[in-house]
């Protein structure tokens, strides 16, 4: 399998990966397959005809398999950082209930241990979301797993607004005795706020426009960012459990007119004909976990495959830290166990996620033009006996798995 040293770290010459399963996800797996990539971008997908590139370094992988980067479209890692305890921990900011001026690109550590179990367990990718315990958390980031400056691991920032209903804010604000304390309050919280940015929108158009006394108002950050979700620039990332909670959000997103898509929908289940006939996806799970409170009673691995079955377009996450990154592919298994069909349960780890997050056109499947993000397993990711052995990171070998030492090996971030 040779090692980082010999598959050109940090140079510039192409790579050729052949006589590999190649699994494009948007498209049938290429048994005998090869794959070539160039200054970070996938060249050339296909059968054993493919040519070599003029010095290229040629990688024969017997047989292994190639899947792009599995993708997790709800994470806090980098800001719920492992093993930190309070002083690592930046995932709220509970001091007002609404902060959508706040980002989470500006607290996330690269050092975090989790991008590191993340990469070992074939995810690349992730989306970093602020945390639930506001109606109106801030905005999120999605990035690349492998890197020494936050800056430049971004694929795509603001990639989403970060919004609760249900237990969450109800229990931070209800313990403090001021609103929102209730479903209500909160609906009443997040309703206001996009009331408000309308308002502003509407505002700044009008002195754009010059309409007779006009005047731009004063430059307001908490507004800025509800009006790219007004905009459609950016979904709207509603954190809802019950079923009930779902419908209240797709309520309010009728009624304001954005791109919503559910995350966790642990009762999506119940009211999937509603979300498939309005094309609102659900970022679903985490599904290893206890039921530890009352908007969890129904959680089951059987619900991605109802979803799916229902027409919903599914995701699967783990909610890092709640399931460790690495566990992603082992959830998105269990859930084929219970009934999911294993093509969109791969689909619902790479393709589906980065869709979602608006990131398609550089990640989520093999394909010519895309980054070159990507795995080499063993065998089939899908069964739990297999590993990553090798991750590529824009082109670059970031990770190689050590068979002698038991462990893997990390490249330097440059």
């Amino acid at each position: 399998m040779g090692t980082l040293a010999n598959l050109g770290v940090g140079s510039d010459r192409p790579v050729l990966l052949r006589n590999a399963v190649i699994v494009p996800v948007e498209g049938e797996p290429i048994k005998g397959g090869s794959i070539v990539f160039t200054d970070g971008v996938i060249t050339a997908v296909g059968d054993s005809s493919i040519s070599v590139p003029d010095g290229a370094e040629v990688l024969d992988l017997g047989g292994r398999w190639v899947v792009p980067s599995l993708i997790d479209a709800h994470t806090h890692v980098g800001l719920h950082q492992e093993a930190g305890g309070w002083a690592g921990n930046d995932t709220n900011e509970m001091t007002e209930p609404v902060t959508a001026q706040v980002r989470a690109l500006d607290a996330i550590n690269p050092d975090d241990q989790g991008f590191r179990d993340a990469i070992e367990g074939g995810v690349l990718v992730v989306n970093v979301n602020p945390g639930s315990g506001n109606p109106i958390g801030g905005q999120t980031v999605a990035l690349r797993c492998f890197g020494r400056v936050v800056d430049e691991m971004v694929l795509r920032e603001p990639s989403g607004m970060k919004s609760a209903l249900g237990e969450n804010p109800k229990r931070v604000y209800g313990e403090r005795k001021q609103m929102p304390s209730t479903r209500l309050g909160t609906a009443s919280v997040i309703r206001e706020a996009l009331t408000k940015a309308q308002n502003y929108e509407s505002a700044k158009e009008r002195a754009l426009q010059g309409e007779g006394d006009a005047k731009a108002p004063d430059r307001d950050l908490k507004l800025e960012a509800l009006g790219k979700v007004l905009r459609r620039e950016i979904p709207w990332r509603q954190h809802s459990h019950r079923a009930d909670d779902i419908m209240t959000a797709v309520r309010i997103a009728e009624e304001f007119g954005y791109d919503l898509v559910i995350d966790h929908g642990t009762e999506a289940h119940l009211v999937a004909d509603r979300l498939a006939a309005r094309a609102i996806p659900v970022i679903i799970g985490p599904l290893f976990t206890s039921r530890s409170k009352a908007e969890l009673i129904n959680r089951s691995l059987r619900n991605p495959g109802r979803l799916a079955k229902a027409g919903v377009t599914i995701a699967i996450t783990t909610d890092h830290p709640v399931v460790p990154l690495h566990f992603l592919v082992h959830q998105a298994t269990l859930a084929v166990k219970e009934g999911l069909d294993r093509t969109t349960a791969l689909e619902a780890i790479t393709i589906n996620p980065a869709r979602i997050v608006g990131i398609d056109h550089l990640v989520g499947s093999l394909a010519v033009g895309k980054d070159a993000e990507l795995c080499v397993w063993s065998g089939d990711p899908l069964d739990v006996m297999s590993r990553v052995e090798l991750a590529f990171s824009r082109g670059r070998c970031v990770y190689r798995y050590d068979y002698e030492l038991g462990h893997g090996e990390f490249a330097e971030t440059e």
